[in-house]
């Protein structure tokens, strides 16, 4: 059994440097596994307007793009799912409702700026012009931040930076009136620092889940709003934010207010890492601590903004040889290749989150036992993107 693993383990790393990038076997594997895009992350082949499987096909297609062989199937596979779900009107389908103000439903309209480059239809203009109302209309807490969702009132958790915040800032770009183009990127660069104030836990340096800025949640601080931990897909889902964000803010102040954040975020996490594989733990400001484990979405997400930050030099700190390593550690830890030859990506947390039906208490015992599983699109779509990038570094 141990030659076997140590046989699989070989193949993943074989596929850093081999013809067909990793990204591509990643991408692969996940179409033979969910044969249609509608049963990524369990839908089991239900049409639902779903972030996870939006980020997915997001990774797919870029992929595609960046393959120096383009494979058909993958730009077909996506767009089957888009052209499914958004109707001739440009109206989105699959239970998305704008009244739910959900910032997660944001995430899905992102694939669409670069699907359109192959389908040029304007329904899919009309979708994100959908979304974009969405955001104008979007309920704030008093200080101006957008709420996760309606049903999580006055809250600001870290994901939503990552949800809404790269097509805010696309959006924007191609197709927002120069007049108020100023005034949308403020308000970008403002999102983010609303989250980083606090969330901040000055303690660690490290930022916190969320806020909620009645302090009324029973799972926060009732002085400060805060949750109780770091969850590091939170902090990963924020990294990753900045990093597609800064690419479509001038340059100027306000980007290089993002790419401040960016490098005292990355500088700080990196003190919070595995000493001996570098990897990342499921609840960050407890490394090493008793049933905390190191968790592959976290980890895959800070891979691939540490490599992308490099890339673009806008963290000093940290060398190429040095981020083109963590990714490497990043396969060796979590990849596997099974007997099928399908890419694995093993020990994602499934999901976490905050209050809601579920009563999630945002303890340390809580995050610690969610289900872990194999393939979570929350990690695949990051570990795209981060074969992508040690590609292009």
């Amino acid at each position: 059994m141990k030659v076997l693993k140590l046989i699989l383990l070989a193949s993943a790393l074989t596929a850093c440097t081999a013809k067909a990038p990793l990204y591509m076997d990643v991408t692969r594997s996940e179409m033979s596994r969910c044969p249609e895009a509608t049963y990524i992350d369990g839908q089991e082949g239900k049409l639902k307007w779903n972030y996870t499987t939006g980020l997915e096909l997001k990774a797919m297609l870029d992929a595609y793009s960046c393959s120096e062989r383009k494979e058909e199937s993958v730009l077909q596979y996506v767009n089957a799912w888009y052209d499914a779900i958004i109707d001739s009107t440009g109206a989105i389908g699959g239970k998305y409702k704008k009244s739910n103000y959900s910032l997660d439903h944001i995430c899905p309209g992102n694939t669409l700026f670069d699907l359109m480059e192959y389908f040029p239809e304007q329904k899919y203009r009309k979708a994100l012009d959908s979304l974009y109302l969405q955001l104008q209309e979007q309920p704030r807490t008093p200080e101006g931040g957008f709420w996760h969702k309606r049903v999580y009132p006055h809250q600001m958790w870290l994901d939503g930076l990552y949800m809404a915040q790269p097509f805010y800032a696309r959006y924007t770009s191609l197709y927002v009136p120069d007049s108020l183009k100023t005034a949308n990127y403020q308000d970008i660069v403002k999102q983010f620092s609303l989250a980083w104030d606090h969330c901040y836990d000055p303690a660690t340096g490290l930022l916190r889940h969320a806020w909620d800025s009645s302090h009324e949640m029973f799972w926060c601080d009732p002085a400060t709003g805060q949750a109780e931990h770091a969850w590091g897909r939170a902090c990963g889902w924020y990294a990753m934010a900045l990093v597609d964000v800064i690419p479509w803010i001038p340059e100027g102040e306000l980007q290089q207010k993002l790419i401040d954040m960016l490098t005292r975020l990355m500088l700080t996490v990196r003190e919070f890492a595995d000493s001996e594989s570098r990897m990342w733990y499921q609840v960050l400001d407890r490394p090493g601590a008793e049933g905390n484990y190191l968790e592959a979405s976290a980890s895959a997400m800070f891979t691939y903004a540490l490599l992308k930050a490099t890339r673009n030099g806008w963290i000093k700190d940290y060398t190429v040889k040095a981020s083109r390593d963590r990714y490497r550690r990043l396969v060796k830890t979590f990849v596997s290749v099974g007997a099928n030859g399908w890419v694995n990506l093993n020990q994602c947390c499934e999901v976490a989150g905050l209050g809601g039906k579920q009563n999630r208490s945002g303890t340390y015992g809580y995050y610690i036992n969610e289900p872990i599983r194999a393939n979570d699109p929350k990690g695949i779509g990051p570990l795209i993107w981060a074969s992508i990038e040690y590609e292009k570094i």
